[in-house]
């Protein structure tokens, strides 16, 4: 007997969760209101055919984060092996099209520094972040796709990450690691697009998980056949 709702082809459903994806990172940019992303967010998982998902997001403006390309790599000359960061009662930051060494030591003595590796141009190998924060803060982001490990001790402080992306799976990843100690301060960890700001990667990664609990629910459906 004939399966009267057939599972959709694959390409329907890579094309749905592509503009699923695309119809996020505009609502996350203000680019649609609350309720054109609901009324799209609907059709997109209503949608049979490719035709239909494209003209979901034909109309869309082009998004700088989407059409950022990845900083080049940097060449093996350029890269410093160590290099220290003070911030002293005041501020330091590294953003912007920069060569990270391979060891960075972050000095944060009640004031703070900002590293911004979104545009950062990697070398080869890991990036070990070292941090002394004494009543000061260390805010680190990355974009996505560069892999980020956490360890360090802190007292009366935090060492905290948050994920607004998953981690890459490409085993040849660039790779932060950050280690260190906090006393009475604390070193934040964010992995943000490039031109994202925190309310945006917060409002991203919520329908993020909002739509993939959508989709799944909505391919679990027609494999059952309702």
């Amino acid at each position: 007997m004939t399966d009267p709702t057939p599972r959709p082809p694959v390409a329907l459903d890579q094309a749905r969760e592509r503009v699923i994806q695309e119809l996020i990172e505009q609502y996350a940019h203000d680019a649609l209101d609350d309720r054109q992303f609901e009324d799209r967010l609907d059709r997109a998982h209503a949608a049979l055919t490719l035709p239909e998902l494209d003209a979901l997001v034909a109309d869309l403006p082009a998004l700088r984060t989407g059409a950022t390309p990845a900083a080049p790599p940097a060449r093996s000359g350029e890269v410093r092996e160590r290099q220290t960061v003070v911030a002293v009662m005041g501020g330091a930051v590294r953003k912007g099209s920069w060569v990270p060494p391979r060891q960075l030591h972050v000095f944060a003595v009640m004031g703070g520094a900002e590293l911004d590796f979104r545009e950062a141009r990697f070398g080869a190998g890991v990036v070990e972040v070292m941090v002394f924060a004494l009543m000061g803060g260390v805010e680190i982001t990355v974009p996505p796709g560069v892999r980020v490990e956490v360890e360090g001790i802190a007292v009366m402080g935090g060492f905290d990450e948050h994920a607004t992306a998953p981690p890459p799976s490409d085993p040849h990843a660039p790779v932060v690691r950050v280690g260190g100690f906090a006393l009475m301060g604390g070193v934040e960890i964010q992995t943000r697009l490039p031109g994202e700001s925190k309310k945006a990667a917060r409002k991203r990664a919520r329908l993020e998980s909002r739509a993939t609990r959508q989709l799944d629910r909505e391919l679990r459906r027609l494999d059952r056949g309702d």
